[in-house]
């Protein structure tokens, strides 16, 4: 039996509790007139001279002068990123849980790379979005350096660096952080977190059929199917194809395929003037518009005929989309080709079925980024899925989970000399494997059971002076309301 204080404290506090009211904090006012805690050079005019003979590096960030005169801060995070407070982190971890699950189900390794990397790792083909997205400064050794914004370069960074050491083939995955300044519309923010798998050493289709079995299983844990979402299948190939027919030089071939990946977004005339300055025909643009605007592999196969490589490799595809039973997610799209110029044959896009979001993610083959960083060639092929387009979709399907704050046990002690002891208890539980909430401070039973609804604790358990002295504490089941004495070295 339970103690009469205890008891009694119990069966007074064990009614429904009311919810804890939250105050909003009010937003600080932004100054009219912010100091920036540091200035870029070389334009920064504060790097004088002197200061660079004092110790200071051209192209190094210099801390502005440190005044009494504090100013409020804008408490908002940077424009396109985001704060992660509790609710969202829950959230957060929960779909990095199943990345990193369905990874595992696969057999695929993690790897991860600096969030900082070399802006050199970025510079390859002209006309790239991404070169403009770039976050990128001068380090303080004068060294160029950029803020990620994919993994794939890093991932072929590693690769040469361990070289011959490696056996193949490499089943690797990551989910990292990136960043790019660009436009944000729904889904698309500066920073995103993006779950990345990559298969190096299979030149066989086979690597990107199993690469989008992955997604579709990924979806299938979400409770998403292929009602919501479908991929848009199609092959750099086909393009070169195109081109080769019309004798358009092999060196515009990313430079074409830039272009093309806008046709969603820019009118038709836009795509048909770029694509002439960049030395296509006016015949071949007909042409190539013609072919893009294909969705049916019969009809390209009619068109291109079934000797090349474009066609066997999508047939192939689509047959074995059948053995790994998602073939009802995959449809024929000529015009997806992608934005990166690294990719070189099959390419596929996530899409939204409601036609409400962006991409939800892309991929591909790409059999010769490496040598674009000085190594040897490897056959490759991977895909990027962000975060954030993903979320946005759960909401639009009503399949956001409810991840509330869990805590196995509370713990407190009823008088302010048992803390000590009220500590004991919860190590033990702690190193039995269990949650526990310690109430580090002396506070009312009331407030003790508000904080354990709030929680959502399993049981509450109460250190208390005749129950300690017995070796005993009192436990409570929130849940059912029941309550009985245990010993020390009987609780679990």
């Amino acid at each position: 039996m339970l103690s009469s204080a205890v008891s009694s404290s119990l069966l007074i506090l064990h009614k429904p509790l009311a919810r804890v009211i939250r105050f909003p904090i009010p937003k600080l006012p932004l100054s009219p007139n912010p100091r920036p805690l540091f200035s870029l050079s070389p334009a920064a005019s504060a790097l004088t001279p002197n200061a660079v003979g004092a110790g200071g590096r051209a192209g190094a960030l210099s801390p502005a002068p440190i005044t009494e005169d504090l100013q409020k801060i804008d408490v908002n995070p940077p424009k396109g990123t985001r704060d992660f407070p509790p609710e969202d982190m829950r959230l957060r971890n929960w779909l990095f849980y199943h990345f990193r699950e369905v990874s595992r189900l696969f057999g695929f390794e993690e790897v991860d790379f600096p969030v900082l990397e070399s802006e050199a790792l970025y510079i390859r083909k002209a006309g790239e979005e991404i070169r403009d997205q770039l976050y990128c400064f001068e380090d303080r050794g004068n060294r160029r350096v950029a803020l990620r914004p994919e993994l794939t370069p890093s991932l072929a960074r590693l690769v040469i660096q361990k070289g011959k050491s490696l056996s193949l083939p490499l089943k690797w995955f990551a989910v990292g952080q990136c960043w790019r300044y660009e436009r944000m519309t729904r889904g698309r923010r500066r920073e995103h977190y993006q779950w990345n798998m990559d298969i190096i050493g299979v030149p066989e289709v086979t690597a990107e059929a199993e690469l989008i079995s992955s997604i579709v299983t990924f979806f299938k844990r979400l409770g998403i199917t292929a009602s919501d979402v479908g991929f848009k299948v199609s092959s750099r190939k086909v393009l070169q194809e195109v081109l080769r027919h019309y004798s358009i030089p092999e060196a515009l071939f990313g430079k074409v395929c830039i272009i093309i990946d806008k046709i969603e977004k820019i009118p038709v005339d836009d795509i048909k003037n770029e694509l002439k300055s960049a030395g296509v025909s006016e015949e071949a643009i007909e042409q190539l518009l013609q072919v893009l605007s294909i969705k049916s592999l019969t009809k390209l196969e009619e068109i291109l005929g079934d000797a090349g490589e474009a066609v066997a490799d999508l047939k192939q595809l689509f047959s074995l989309a059948e053995k790994f039973g998602y073939s009802e997610w995959i449809q024929f799209d000529a015009s997806i080709v992608r934005g990166l110029a690294y990719y070189t044959g099959i390419v596929f896009e996530g899409f939204d079925r409601g036609g409400k979001l962006r991409a939800i993610c892309g991929g591909g083959r790409y059999d010769r980024l490496l040598s674009t960083f000085g190594g040897d060639d490897i056959p490759a092929s991977g895909f990027g899925f962000g975060d954030a387009v993903i979320v946005e979709l759960l909401k639009e399907k009503g399949l956001l989970p409810e991840l509330s704050l869990q805590v196995e046990n509370i713990v407190c002690a009823l008088d302010p000399g048992l803390q000590g002891a009220a500590a004991t208890v919860a190590t033990i539980l702690r190193g039995k494997g269990q949650s526990v909430d310690l109430v580090l401070e002396n506070k009312p039973l009331k407030w003790v059971f508000k904080r354990a609804a709030r929680i959502n604790a399993n049981r509450l358990i109460l250190v208390g002076d005749s129950e300690w002295q017995r070796g005993m504490v009192g436990v409570k089941i929130l849940s059912s309301g029941e309550q009985h004495e245990i010993k020390l070295d009987e609780l679990e």
